[in-house]
């Protein structure tokens, strides 16, 4: 049974956590590895197999209600959970402030804390190998294309706030790659942004519950890709991110000249936070 202090210490991880993963660039999953849960929270996922259903399908709420408690470790996952979301919706209107008032400004820290990211990913690698250098060349170009797809950008119905909820989650899970870059990959960053600080509650279930999927599924492949082929999964990774950067680019790129000194110190400074904070605590995958 947890104290109090030790319920706050995870509600404040929480918050560290909510507020990385809403800044493309910074992995929630790297907080939780440099804070200490991230071996309990990949365990605490592991541990849920869903089995309590099946009393609660037969009626059986006794035995439910055993089986719940035993797989989902709720004195860990609720004051995490509440500090996520609770930075996510406090940060939100700050980022969406930003983004219509400053989005080439804003645009040049992701585009740091991006750059910053991939320099970590590539530490990853033994070698740099052609398999490597191929892989991370493939998916950059997918990843590139995909972001300029206008129907995949324009849509945000819900099954795709769905889908891009079940993809993002990965970074909760995976130090060195941030579900909110994954958001500006798909597309819907700025809309969720928007949705969170509108609290449109249609929206952000579906958006969670596409999440909660991919909490229990992608948490176990990315385990076996990491520890059966992690050399071509950061590979893979780090392509992704590198093609990503069209979005934040694009938005550089129209700014007027003059403020362009101004993005490249900004771009700077998102990228000395990330690799001080990489140097402070080194983490590694799995």
């Amino acid at each position: 049974m947890l104290n109090y202090m030790e319920m706050l210490k995870i509600f404040l991880r929480g918050l560290l956590m909510g507020t990385a993963d809403i800044m493309p660039g910074i992995s929630g999953g790297t907080i939780a590895l440099i804070t200490g849960i991230y071996d309990k929270l990949i365990n605490s996922i592991s541990n849920i197999k869903l089995l309590f259903l099946k009393p609660l399908i037969k009626g059986n709420l006794t035995e439910f209600k055993k089986q719940l408690l035993e797989e989902v470790d709720f004195e860990f996952f609720i004051p995490l959970g509440i500090g996520i979301v609770t930075a996510m919706i406090l940060m939100a209107g700050i980022i969406n402030y930003l983004l219509g008032n400053y989005a080439s400004f804003t645009y040049s820290f992701f585009a740091g804390l991006i750059l910053a990211s991939i320099y970590i990913l590539y530490k990853q690698l033994d070698a740099f190998n052609i398999k490597a250098i191929s892989t991370t060349i493939i998916f950059a170009i997918l990843a590139y294309i995909f972001v300029g797809l206008n129907p995949m950008q324009a849509s945000h119905s819900l099954p795709i706030l769905f889908i891009s909820g079940f993809i993002a989650i990965c970074a909760m899970l995976l130090p060195g790659i941030s579900g909110s870059s994954l958001l500006l990959l798909l597309g819907q960053y700025e809309y969720m942004i928007n949705v969170l600080h509108r609290l449109s509650i249609i929206e952000i279930i579906i958006f969670v519950i596409g999440a909660g999927l991919g909490f229990m599924t992608m948490s176990r492949v990315i385990k076996y890709m990491l520890e059966n082929h992690k050399q071509l999964t950061v590979a893979t990774l780090i392509g992704i991110m590198l093609g990503s950067m069209r979005v934040p680019t694009q938005h550089i790129v129209t700014a007027p000249l003059t403020t362009l000194p101004i993005c490249l110190i900004i771009a700077i400074i998102g990228m000395a936070i990330v690799l001080f904070v990489e140097t402070k605590f080194n983490y590694e995958l799995i």
